[in-house]
């Protein structure tokens, strides 16, 4: 049975449609997603994001261990600081993409909420004695506020300046007398918080986004926007763009990649790669006719199958069908012609740089 958020009566409340994901009840949409990602592009948003995973990570030997089973260097970041990272497997495929925290009694991931156990029980199995993991999820809830006019909204929450935090920065603060943790982060490209809490202060504060943010025209969004957001910005999504047997410099993430601080699991064969290039390359892709790229497409050159669809979507922004996907390295070459396999027809898209829409952030 799919588990129900913290949240979830006041999805139904705002009368939203409700589907299951990851094993949660989640919010597909309240109005429609193609209005939701504009009030996001526009204004602001808010998202339940309690079905995502927290593990903290303690002990003597928790930045060596990290190090070991991730592809950036954790030895970088400063307290208050968040890292972008990549958890491998021997063969340089990835585990999981994931954030890290530096807290004061260590590390605090955030892993996507379709992997948690299975991160969970990764980095058990590879913990020594002087490492201890903590899976923090069932008592976590996570909300977030993302748009151009987050800043205000969350200033109001919390009766502070948020100026003075940069993207990629955390802060711990009270509310209700509990502590939350805000960070400076965010699956849609615009500037936003995502805001960590204990479960019984996830009722009260979503009430209050919704009450304080009315006159900056928030709205709740749901699942669906997410993803069009997220694609709009390229960004990828595990099980689609990132998975077991995908490599991070097959999906374009080598500056995520430190090969420099030492032995890390997966280091020999994503070095090979490096040295030797790759096979497959993940591009970005707009169609030129109409018609909608879907995951497990093919796509082809002439009768050629050169690659797979990994996601795609109308995107809200530009009214363009775009779209990602893994194709042979010879054809991934930024304007060159492909074509994607649609029902009975090969409809032509070109490959494109960088993300499909730009934003202020």
């Amino acid at each position: 049975m799919a588990i129900k958020t913290p949240l979830y009566e006041q999805h139904l409340e705002l009368g939203a449609k409700m589907t299951e994901f990851a094993g949660y009840l989640m919010p597909l949409q309240y109005s429609s997603i193609v209005s939701e990602h504009q009030v996001v592009r526009t204004t602001v948003g808010i998202f339940d994001l309690c079905h995502m995973g927290e593990i903290l990570i303690t002990g003597s030997g928790a930045q060596q261990f990290l190090n070991y089973l991730t592809t950036n260097n954790v030895a970088n970041l400063v307290p208050g600081a968040i890292q972008y990272n990549l958890l491998t497997n021997a063969s340089g495929g990835v585990v999981d993409d994931i954030l890290v925290y530096r807290v004061p009694e260590g590390y605090y991931l955030v892993v996507n909420a379709a992997n948690k156990d299975k991160d969970y029980q990764w980095l058990l199995a590879h913990a020594t004695k002087d490492v201890h993991v903590q899976d923090l999820s069932e008592d976590t809830a996570l909300v977030a506020v993302q748009g151009p006019n987050s800043i205000q909204v969350v200033e109001k929450i919390f009766n502070c300046s948020f100026a003075d935090l940069r993207y990629y920065q955390f802060v711990d603060l009270m509310y209700n007398g509990m502590t939350v943790r805000i960070s400076r982060t965010g699956y849609t490209g615009e500037d936003g918080f995502e805001i960590y809490m204990p479960l019984t202060a996830a009722v009260p504060l979503w009430r209050d986004l919704l009450t304080i943010g009315e006159p900056y025209q928030i709205q709740p969004i749901g699942l669906g926007a997410r993803d069009t957001l997220r694609l709009e910005m390229r960004m990828s999504l595990y099980g689609h763009e990132l998975t077991d047997a995908t490599s991070p410099l097959e999906a374009g993430l080598e500056r995520f990649v430190d090969f420099d601080k030492g032995e890390f699991l997966g280091r020999e064969v994503l070095l090979k790669q490096k040295q030797e290039g790759i096979d497959r390359k993940l591009v970005g892709f707009v169609l030129k006719d109409r018609g909608i790229s879907r995951h497990g497409y093919a796509i082809t050159n002439g009768e050629k199958i050169i690659g797979h669809v990994t996601s795609g979507t109308i995107s809200p922004s530009t009214g363009k069908s775009i779209g990602l996907g893994y194709v042979a390295s010879e054809y991934a070459k930024v304007g060159k012609t492909i074509f994607i396999q649609i029902r009975q027809q090969q409809v032509p898209a070109q490959i494109i740089k960088g993300r499909f829409v730009s934003t202020k952030k």
